[in-house]
């Protein structure tokens, strides 16, 4: 049994270092973070989804006194596209609305990172041609150009 916890201690020690970023897409961008942020916001109020929440977790850290490098994430959706996920399996309830990333890396560049829908609903029973995860695939790439300033 000991042996058994201690393979088992190690291999989820491990996991993490095993874990692939694959699916998190990734857009440099030629603003900083509020900018962007901003940039992004629109694009997404402009093509008619809502916004739900805009988190700034700069912010929240400095309310505790710690530092963050600045990074916002915005929550935003289309009942159109997140309800038809959502009667195909409402476990993709835990991955919608969709959340795009604003964060500033440690080289002073600004990106933004979203998780890639294709590879989002892998652990539901949602078809990986299902039409909106096509539509959600082309406007999360549009929306995050257009903020990245491409």
């Amino acid at each position: 049994m000991k042996r058994f916890l201690v393979a088992a201690a190690m291999t989820l020690t491990a996991l993490p270092a095993l874990a692939s970023d694959d699916d998190i897409i990734k857009v440099k961008s030629t603003s900083d973070v509020a900018t962007t942020m901003d940039r992004l916001e629109a694009a997404v109020t402009g093509a008619g989804a809502t916004v739900f929440a805009r988190v700034d977790h700069a912010a929240g850290a400095a309310s505790v006194d710690l530092a963050l490098d600045p990074s916002q994430l915005l929550i935003f959706g289309n009942p159109k596209m997140g309800t038809a996920a959502m009667q195909d399996d409402p476990v993709a309830g835990l991955f919608l609305p969709l959340k795009v990333l604003v964060y500033q890396n440690a080289a002073g560049e600004t990106w933004l990172a979203y998780h890639d829908p294709e590879d989002m609903f892998d652990d539901t029973t949602i078809n990986d041609d299902a039409a909106y995860i096509k539509m959600m695939t082309g406007a999360l790439g549009k929306l995050t150009a257009a903020a990245a300033g491409q």
